[in-house]
C-alpha cells in the first residue's frame, strides 16, 4: 500500500508539472479563438484506487486543482472543475461496473479493466470535466457555442493524450 501511495504522489507531481509547464503553453487557434486546450491533470483523479474515500478524492482534487490554478493564474476554475469531477467519479464507476464487479484495491486503469471500459470511463469524466471547466470559465451560457466548441475539441485532444499515456505506461497502479 505504501508503494502505491508513493507512486501515486510521484505521478501526480509529474503530471501537475507537465500540465503547468508544457501543456499550458499549447493552444491551437482558429482565428482569434483558441478551441483546443490540452488537459491531462484529471487523470490524477481518474486513476485513484476505487475504494478511495470520497472526502479524500475531493481533498486531493482541490489541492491538485489549486496547484494547476497557480500555473494558469486562474482563481479556482481548475479546482472547482476537478472537485466536481472527483465528486461524480464514484457515480460513473458504479454506472460502468462490470458484471463481475471490481477489485476495490485496484486503480481503474487500462491494463486492469480493458480498453473499452477505460475509454468509456475516461471519456465520460473528461467530457464532464471540460464542459464544467469551460462553463465556469465563460461564466455565462451566452457563450454556449464557444463552450461547446472548446469542450469538444479539447476533449478529443485530451482523451487522445490520456489514452496514449495509458498505452505507454501500462502500469497496474
Amino acid at each position: 500500500m505504501n508503494s502505491l501511495v508513493t507512486k501515486s504522489v510521484i505521478r501526480a507531481v509529474l503530471l501537475i508539472l507537465l500540465q503547468g509547464l508544457v501543456f499550458r503553453r499549447i493552444a491551437f487557434q482558429m482565428g482569434d479563438f483558441a478551441f483546443i486546450h490540452l488537459f491531462i491533470y484529471p487523470i490524477i483523479i481518474l486513476l485513484l484506487p476505487i475504494r478511495t474515500p470520497k472526502i479524500l478524492q475531493i481533498t486531493i482534487a482541490f489541492v491538485v486543482g489549486l496547484s494547476i490554478d497557480a500555473f494558469y493564474s486562474s482563481y479556482g476554475i481548475h479546482a472547482s472543475a476537478l472537485v466536481f469531477t472527483a465528486y461524480i467519479r464514484n457515480f460513473i464507476i458504479k454506472l460502468l461496473e462490470p458484471y463481475s464487479g471490481y477489485n476495490v484495491d485496484e486503480s481503474p486503469t487500462l491494463s486492469k479493466l480493458g480498453f473499452s471500459w477505460f475509454l468509456s470511463f475516461a471519456s465520460i469524466l473528461f467530457f464532464i470535466h471540460l464542459f464544467f471547466y469551460f462553463s465556469v470559465e465563460a461564466f455565462s451560457f451566452v457563450f454556449f457555442f464557444e463552450i461547446l466548441m472548446n469542450t469538444i475539441f479539447s476533449f478529443i485532444a485530451s482523451i487522445l493524450i490520456v489514452m496514449l499515456y495509458q498505452l505507454i505506461f501500462r502500469s497496474d497502479y
